[in-house]
This record gives structure tokens, C-alpha cells and sequence, in this order.
């Protein structure tokens, strides 16, 4: 630590901070357009210049070390003025500066209200201008569908030229030109290629770079803002939904240094427009092999009077990847009551399984975890595609250096470099006979596309070897990190939502023949054969909705409370931004009204009773934000599962990143992203 004086008051800082963190550290207020937390210094702007006693001139605070500093000639200590008149002359010229060229459309710019420059003009700047010269004209960019330019506005800050080389990893954006004539592109003005892509709308201090799906549409002091939790994928991150009405407006990110610091993925972003096409607003009832409006005394009636016609060996229930943990919890319930043991949360095949323990099917290290590895292998997984917020995060790792990273399935570009070995289980027995401790931390990576194949049992027995012979599982650290890619999954298991004994799995309750009666609470990425009688309750019109014989019309994640368990086995709580079109419900009161009309009145009549029941059941869902952390006494067990290894190679589950769930499907947004994207793959840049 490190004593210095700002504006007569004595801090102690850590060495390496800089004099823009040390002044902050003591209460001072400075402004700044190019410096950010997560991003490499630039000093580009000049606005936090700061009064530095025995500097012949102000100093830029954002790139000034606090050990750079020197003490004063009779050793006092260093000493920095944030507000003596040689601060002020110098930041209201550099406003006066960054003014010069900026255009006069405060009122007709999205940016208004969220300013940086805006702010900090009124509190840093000056009256007038001296300057009378015509302001400079810049052709906007084409960028790609979710961001927008307008780059008369841009004042060469070079965040987004930062983000895309350092934290999305692909390098599209950076400056031409010189001086007044420079300009910041993507060279050729081609879509931006990273799925982190429209963060730099939200790093951009001016409106240079905006929204594109979200021109025009609203001022921020008209939106109702709801913090919740991201359900794209299994990660978790934290969001804020911004509604209008009964209308999503926006989705932005929250800081959560723990899970997503405060990046987003494009589709967490801008599925917004999903959540309003393809509703599901009403019950509906197949009738002559057509689905007609119904009541919903009329669609309960129905799917009673088949529950009730068939055995109980004969009925069964699939939970999707978008549902909470209290929805399933319900379902789980009442099918206990009706002796119904055909229950899986795992439609796409996993062999993760809650009887090994906890520790065998979450992120084991954590998120934040990633940081303190000193080697990784992914195996079966291409964390790019199926969570980029975390891959974001082991790209942040990979730049601190002395970090091997091994992969072992899809030889893809994941943003960073690594040895590649193979493709298969051939490659993953041979290292799992022969590892060997390399390091202190090592992690090994499990992704779906290595667990949800029929040999998923025996291929995660093998990297469970690896794991054990890598060292990764000990005291005080436990490397296995399995990457689930359905925000619902952690959760099902925690529940025990799995097949009871004798009971089928996910694909075999979807086979031919095997069902009467078949429940999915809102399971979209399973086909069933013909011949069972489907009751889909869910919220779109997708892959499920179009099977079903009876349609309950359910909440979309953004119009309901509820529990949701990340990769990682972090209990989050996410909260009602709007409310649900038509006659749709939350899911939890569907699932209570249907108990009456089968005989099996579940005993809660409030999603808070219905909370309280499941903490009183599983404990560790009353302890929000918190890791339960997972018994590692299974592991042992599960390293012993024999079976035979499959030749093919291991492959992503995950082959369109933007069309994943119903809610993405339903995007405009999303199908133009996943067109743009492919015809990318087709036709690759001259360059290439």
C-alpha cells in the first residue's frame, strides 16, 4: 500500500492503482470519456486531468501510476489537486475541444438522457465556444443489425476498439485516418463477428454507437426498470428489463463481478422483440386434428378426462430449458400425488444425474474461479457458442498469460489460443490413462456435447479420470467444471426432477408408443412421436405447441418471479418485468388450478407459500447468491462407470448461437443475427 494526499486528504492505495482510482478512493469526483475499468488504458480524452504538485503541467490521472509519483523535496508525501483553477482551465478546454465537431442533436439522439458527455458538459464545461469553424461530417458505418452508428457524434474515445481486441477477442473494429480526419470501422464495413458484439453500445460515452433494434422508441426517465437474471443460457447474468407499459423495451446488463462482470451476450441483449411475437394468449384444444380456443375449464377438462383414462406407468412430464425452479418444483409435486414417476428436466439426452452428488453436474470451480486456474482442457464444449459471456472470461485469464489451454472435441475459434489434440474419445481416454499433476489449479471443462451422446456416461467417466489424475480435484479445489447450456438444468437436478425408479428418461418418453399422457412444461427441443396425448404449457408458439393436443399458455421468464440455479449452482432470484398477454398465467397457478381438476390439490394458493415449501425441502434455495457447494465423495463412484466410448468425434449441442430457445425464434432480431452469421461461414472475407 501506498500513502498520497488528494485534496488534503491522506488514502492508502495499493501500488498499482492509478491516480484517477487513488483520487477516487478519497471521494473525489473525476471525469473521464476513454478510461474504463475493464479495458486497457488509452488516455486518449484528457478530461481527467488532475494537478500533480511538482508537475510542470496537469497530468492525465487514468494513465499516472500512484508509484510513478514522487514524494516532495523535504519528503512529504505525494500530493494531487482535483479542483484548483489550473484542473478547471484544463478540463474546460478539453470540453471545449471534444465540443468543436460534436453535433447539436441532443434532442433527437437515443443517447439523451444516458449521456456521458451530456453530464460532465454541464458539470466540467463552459458557456460558450470560441470556435466558428464548420464541424466536421463522417459517413456512418454499417456495422451489422444490432448496432448503430452515428459517427458524427464519435469523439475517438476507442472503447469499442478495445472491447472487440480485448474482451470479445476478434479484433473487427479500429481507426483510420489521422487527427480530424480519423475515423473508427470495421475496415471494410462488414458485421461485427463476436456474439459480445453489442456491448460497445453500452461502453460508448456519446451516441455514436446506439441500439439498432431500439431507435427512437423511448427516453430512459418513461421506463420501469426490473432487475432480474438472463435465461439464454446457463450462465446467469445479471440484467436489468427496461418495459413501457405491458411492453420489453430493452434488456441492459447489471454488474455482477462474481458471474458476468458486466457484459451481456447479443441475444441476452436483443431477443427483446421475441417476447411479443408467437405469444401464446389463450387455451387451445385439438379438435378433428385442429387446435381451436378454448376455456380453460374446457382445456383442463380435457386433459383430465385423459389423465384419469390411463395408467400411471403410462403418464409422464418433461420440464424445458426456460423454466424456474418453483414451476418445476409444482410439477414435481404433483405428480408425486398422482404416482406418476416419468419425470425428466434433461430433454436433450445429458447423463448428468443428482445420485453422484452435486459436485458431478455444476461448475465446480465457479465463474470467478476461471481467474485463478493455471491451465484448463475443454473437452466436448465450444464455450464460445454456448455461454461467450464465460468465454469472455477465460479469454481475460488467457491474456494474463502462463495459461495452457488443451481442447478436445470441435477445433474451432474460440478467441484465444490452444493446443488442440483431437476430436474424440480415442484423444480423452489416452490423456485420462496417462495425466499427470501439471499445476496447482488445473480445470478441466465438460460441455453437453460430450455428455448428451449414448455414451455420455462412460465419456464423462473418463474426464472425472482425467480430473483425478490432472490433480484438479482436492482439498480446496475442485477443477471439474461441467457447462450446462439450459438455465433450468442446475435447478432440475438440485430438485431431483429425473426419472424415479423404473421410470423412462426424456428421449424414452418421447419414443412411439411409449405414453398416453405426456406433460411439457414448456419443453421446446424435443421432438415426441404420434400417438400420445401432449399437453404443452409454455409461452410460445414453438416445437411444443405445435405437437400438443391441449395448450396451457404460460409466463415468459420476464413475466414471472421465480428461482433459477446457474452453472455454477448459484441460487439467483429473477422478478416480474411485465405481465403475461391475454388469458395466460404463470405457470405456477396453471399447474395449482390443474391439481384441483385431477384430485390433486397441491397445498399452496401463492407463489410465496409455494417458495416457502420448496426452501423447506431444499434448503439451499433460500440462500440467494450463494454456491452450495457440491460433495465430492460421488466422484469417485462415477470414474468407476465402465461402458464403451463411441468413435465419433464430440460436437456442440449448440449449432446456431442465435436460435436456441422459443424466445430467440421468435426474434426478428435473432433471424436476421443467425442469416448474417451463416452467410459469414459461406462466404469468408478476401483476407481469408
Amino acid at each position: 500500500m501506498t500513502k498520497i494526499v488528494v485534496d488534503g486528504v491522506e488514502v492508502d492505495v495499493p501500488a498499482d492503482y492509478t491516480l484517477l482510482q487513488a483520487c477516487e478512493a478519497a471521494g473525489a469526483e473525476i471525469p473521464r470519456f476513454c478510461f474504463h475499468e475493464r479495458l486497457s488504458i488509452a488516455g486518449n480524452c484528457r478530461m481527467c486531468l488532475v494537478e500533480l504538485k511538482g508537475a510542470p503541467k496537469p497530468v492525465a490521472s487514468c494513465a499516472w501510476g500512484v508509484k510513478d509519483c514522487r514524494p516532495g523535496p523535504n519528503g512529504e508525501l505525494p500530493t494531487v489537486v482535483t479542483k484548483s483553477p489550473m484542473v478547471k482551465k484544463a478540463r474546460n478546454g478539453v470540453m471545449e475541444f471534444l465540443l468543436i465537431n460534436h453535433p447539436l442533436d441532443c434532442p433527437i439522439c437515443d443517447q439523451g438522457g444516458e449521456c456521458d458527455l451530456q453530464d460532465q458538459a454541464m458539470a466540467f464545461g463552459v458557456a460558450g465556444s470560441r470556435f466558428h469553424e464548420n464541424k466536421r461530417a463522417v459517413e456512418d458505418k454499417y456495422i451489422g443489425p444490432l448496432v448503430r452508428t452515428s459517427m458524427n457524434r464519435c469523439i475517438h474515445c476507442t472503447r469499442c476498439v478495445r472491447f472487440t481486441a480485448e474482451v470479445a477477442g476478434t479484433g473487427d473494429m479500429g481507426a483510420i485516418g489521422r487527427g480530424e480526419d480519423m475515423e473508427i470501422t470495421t475496415y471494410l464495413e462488414t458485421s461485427l463477428g463476436s456474439e459480445l458484439q453489442a456491448n460497445i453500445a453500452d461502453l460508448c460515452p456519446v451516441g455514436a454507437l446506439l441500439p439498432k433494434p431500439y431507435p427512437f422508441k423511448a427516453r430512459p426517465w418513461e421506463l420501469t426498470k426490473t432487475e432480474t437474471v438472463d435465461v439464454m443460457d446457463a450462465l446467469g447474468s445479471a440484467i436489468r428489463v427496461d418495459s413501457r407499459g405491458k411492453e420489453v423495451v430493452r434488456i441492459l446488463p447489471r454488474v455482477n463481478d462474481a458471474v458476468n462482470e458486466e457484459w451481456i451476450s447479443d441475444k441476452t441483449r436483443h431477443m427483446a422483440d421475441g417476447l411479443k411475437s408467437q405469444r401464446l394468449d389463450r387455451p387451445y384444444v385439438r379438435r378433428n386434428g385442429r387446435l381451436a380456443p378454448a376455456t380453460w375449464g374446457e382445456a383442463f377438462a380435457a386433459i383430465a378426462t385423459k389423465v384419469k383414462a390411463a395408467k400411471l406407468e403410462r403418464i409422464g412430464a418433461i420440464a424445458g430449458d426456460l423454466v424456474a425452479v418453483e414451476e418445476m418444483f409444482a410439477l414435481q409435486q404433483l405428480l408425486a400425488k398422482l404416482g406418476v414417476k416419468n419425470l425428466d428436466c434433461r430433454q436433450d439426452g445429458t447423463v448428468l444425474h443428482p445420485r453422484f452428488g452435486r459436485a458431478s453436474y455444476i461448475f465446480n470451480p465457479t465463474v470467478a474461479g476461471i481467474e485463478e486456474a493455471d491451465s484448463l482442457w475443454i473437452i466436448g464444449s465450444n464455450p464460445r457458442k454456448e455461454s461467450p459471456v464465460l468465454n469472455a472470461r477465460i479469454r481475460k485469464r488467457w491474456l494474463r498469460g502462463n495459461f495452457p489451454i488443451n481442447v478436445i472435441g470441435e477445433h474451432a475459434d474460440l478467441t484465444y489460443a490452444t493446443t488442440y489434440h483431437g476430436a474424440g474419445t480415442d484423444t480423452l481416454s489416452d490423456f485420462a490413462g496417462r495425466a499427470e499433476v501439471t499445476g496447482e489449479r488445473p480445470l478441466v471443462l465438460v460441455g453437453q456435447g460430450a455428455l448428451t451422446r449414448g455414451d455420455g456416461a462412460a465419456v464423462l467417466a473418463q474426464v472425472v479420470k482425467l480430473a483425478q489424475g490432472l490433480g484438479a480435484i482436492k482439498e480446496g479445489w475442485n477443477g471439474l467444471a461441467v457447462l450446462h447450456t439450459a438455465a433450468a438444468r442446475v435447478g432440475g437436478l438440485d430438485l431431483g426432477f429425473v426419472p424415479g425408479e423404473g421410470g423412462l428418461t426424456a428421449h424414452q418418453m418421447a419414443a412411439a408408443g411409449a405414453l398416453d399422457v405426456l406433460f411439457l412444461l414448456g419443453a421446446d427441443e424435443i421432438d415426441v412421436a404420434p400417438g400420445a396425448f401432449v399437453v404443452y404449457q409454455g409461452s410460445h408458439g414453438d416445437r411444443g405447441a405445435h405437437r400438443a393436443d391441449v395448450i396451457l399458455p404460460g409466463s415468459a421468464y420476464t413475466e414471472k418471479p421465480g428461482l433459477y440455479v446457474n452453472t455454477e449452482g448459484r441460487v439467483q432470484r429473477g422478478d416480474r418485468a411485465a405481465f403475461p398477454p391475454g388469458d395466460a398465467r404463470e405457470d405456477w397457478a396453471i399447474l395449482r388450478a390443474l391439481s384441483d381438476v385431477l384430485g390433486a390439490k397441491l397445498p399452496f394458493d401463492s407463489h410465496r407459500a409455494l417458495r416457502e415449501a420448496l426452501v423447506a425441502a431444499h434448503p439451499h434455495f433460500g440462500e440467494l447468491d450463494a454456491i452450495a457447494a457440491g460433495e465430492t465423495s460421488g466422484l469417485g463412484e462415477l470414474a468407476e462407470i465402465g461402458g464403451t466410448l463411441d468413435k465419433a468425434p464430440f460436437v456442440s449441442p449448440i449449432s446456431d448461437f442465435y436460435l436456441t430457445n422459443p424466445i430467440a425464434r421468435a426474434s426478428a432480431v435473432m433471424a436476421e443475427c443467425s442469416a448474417l452469421h451463416a452467410n459469414r461461414l459461406r462466404q469468408p472475407l478476401a483476407a481469408e
